[in-house]
């Protein structure tokens, strides 16, 4: 099919590419024969090199594998972003098994489900985590070898002694005992080579084909499932985000690690990219806007990859103190759509245009970026990937192209869709139809063939039997000088199906009323998208990278009203 978008690409991007026979390892070991001693990691005054880090992954490899770990076997990661957290990444893989993250914020429940449906019977995860594991090894018979590391294990002598004393002032010092089940990630690398050389013993041959990932979706719009990516689709995920940088300096960037390891989008865009260029990450292993404005300063950060609520923050911290934001050269955003707002006030900021992107975890995430270099539409979500294809077909059947401008579901195919869904064969069936993924997100096309995001398709809204979509009256909330964050939700209604709930947390020290914001949505929308009711709150549900639970809101708005008509409403 014509790819018309193409000649919207910066100069220098390619339209295809011939992608090496390569595994995910294999980005790690090319860097560390190329910049060996070029900073990798940074974390808190300590600082690991190409080599080092490429040796420490290698010893986690031999480390797993003489506890028992095996090819194809599938090894939880639950781990903030500090240097175990790549290490062990690049460990399980050289091992030849399989990395299933995991959020570390997760409870005792999400961690049985997650570990029962991989069946990982090893996890590596923060000490802070144990009781819970613990708890649910107890339970449920997994995991059945638990690795465990500090935050202090790679920070400098000074700090590393001093942790235990503002850990427990800070009521957070657990003590592990390490005994089998049980081990330390540290004891696990010193033992991995007792008397051997790095290079002295062979791993196994992995295959790009072979699975590489389970990467367990949000649960936003339902249950968890656990997405299948191969090292080919990996691989590929980060190469194409090297190639839409045509101006990418590799083994010279800095990149800011804030956004999580553990989700598919920090992996893709900051840690695999990074390492396959030969670049430097910085990371925080939590989001701290003061911390973060800081860091960016102190190494002169050149990308940044981050969600909207992460530049909001940093905006507010960034104007309050003066820090200097002007080294960033790239910035991406993804996960949910970024205000016009926040976007705006942030490039006044820090000089540099936010290039909004748009992805699924079941296309390893990225489909769509805008240009890093030439413009773009204010709302757009960008064009397709090299060697992506995107259609957008009518909601009815899926199969019929609907016409530019006309909104209509999101497909793609590329060589970083996933294989499938672990264990559900149905589900999988009826996502990849005849080799297209099929997003349940709805968009529109405009002639330049930029995308632009509309909403979910589950999202949808139907009163009065009309299409009302989430974001569209968002946007407009989002205009009022009293609203700082909307989300929008349709709640039943026994007369009209559905009605347009709208829950608003408002600016701080603003004062504004139900009545005030349902007068101002009148003024830009048909009567049938105004919000019924409007709830308002402190803060919104959101996923760790920042995404609002929509589906929350939902839940707890599940009681029918009895008449959510907006033509009688605050009248």
């Amino acid at each position: 099919m014509p790819r018309s978008w193409i000649s919207r690409y910066d100069p220098g991007v390619p339209a295809t590419a011939d992608y090496p026979e390569w595994t995910v390892p294999d980005l790690l070991r090319r860097s560390a024969s190329r910049f060996p001693d070029s900073p990798a990691l940074s974390f808190y005054g300590t600082t690991l090199s190409f080599r080092e880090l490429n040796e420490l992954t290698t010893r986690c490899a031999f480390g797993l594998r003489r506890l028992g770990v095996r090819a194809g076997d599938r090894v939880a990661l639950m781990l903030p972003n500090i240097p175990q957290a790549v290490i062990a990444y690049y460990g399980v893989l050289k091992a030849g098994a399989v990395v299933a993250p995991m959020n570390p914020l997760s409870v005792e429940r999400e961690i049985q489900s997650q570990l029962m449906d991989a069946g990982s019977e090893t996890i590596v995860a923060l000490d802070l985590l144990y009781p819970r594991i613990q708890a649910v090894r107890e339970r449920a018979g997994l995991p059945k070898r638990i690795i465990v590391t500090s935050l202090r294990d790679f920070l400098p002598t000074a700090k590393r002694l001093l942790y235990p004393i503002k850990a427990w002032w800070a009521k957070r010092w657990i003590v592990v005992e390490k005994s089998p089940p049980v081990y330390g990630f540290l004891e696990l690398l010193d033992a991995a080579f007792p008397g051997m050389d790095v290079g002295d013993s062979p791993l196994p041959l992995l295959e790009p084909d072979s699975l590489a990932q389970i990467q367990y979706t949000g649960g936003t719009t339902g249950s968890p499932k656990g997405v299948m990516l191969t090292h080919r689709n990996v691989l590929v995920s980060a190469l194409q985000g090297r190639m839409w940088c045509s101006n990418f300096r590799e083994g010279q960037e800095v990149f800011l690690g804030a956004v999580p390891l553990f989700h598919c989008y920090g992996l893709s865009t900051c840690q695999n990219l990074a390492v396959a260029t030969g670049s430097h990450i910085v990371l925080l292993p939590r989001f701290h806007a003061g911390e973060v404005v800081k860091a960016i300063q102190k190494h002169r950060v050149t990308i940044m990859s981050g969600v909207p609520m992460m530049f909001s923050m940093i905006t507010d911290v960034a104007k309050a103190r003066r820090h200097d934001l002007r080294s960033i050269r790239v910035c991406l955003c993804g996960a949910s759509p970024l205000p016009a707002e926040v976007q705006q006030e942030f490039e006044r900021l820090s000089g540099v245009t936010i290039s909004e992107g748009y992805g699924l975890t079941e296309a390893g995430p990225t489909t769509h970026c805008n240009p890093i270099q030439g413009t773009h539409p204010r709302g757009s979500m960008g064009l397709p990937f090299p060697d992506t294809d995107a259609r957008i077909v009518d909601l009815e059947t899926g199969r019929r192209d609907v016409p530019i401008g006309e909104a209509g579901e999101l497909i793609v195919r590329g060589p970083q869709v996933m294989r499938g869904y672990w264990n559900k064969e149905a589900e999988t069936q009826a996502v990849l139809r005849e080799g297209w993924l099929y997003t349940g997100d709805i968009v529109r096309r405009d002639e330049q063939g930029f995308f632009f995001f509309m909403d979910r398709k589950k999202d949808v809204i139907k009163p009065w039997g009309e299409t009302v979509y989430p974001r569209e009256v968002e946007d407009i909330l989002f205009q009022h000088p009293a609203v700082h964050e909307a989300a929008v939700v349709g709640i039943p209604d026994r007369h009209y199906g559905e009605a347009v709930k709208a829950f608003v947390v408002p600016a701080q020290g603003a004062c504004v009323t139900e009545r005030d914001l349902i007068e101002h949505c009148r003024k830009s929308l048909a009567r049938f998208k105004v919000p019924a009711v409007i709830e308002f709150r402190t803060e919104l549900p959101r996923t760790i990278i920042g995404k609002v639970l929509r589906r929350a809101l939902r839940d707890e708005s599940g009681a029918p009203v009895v008449d959510a008509s907006p033509s009688r409403k605050a009248m």
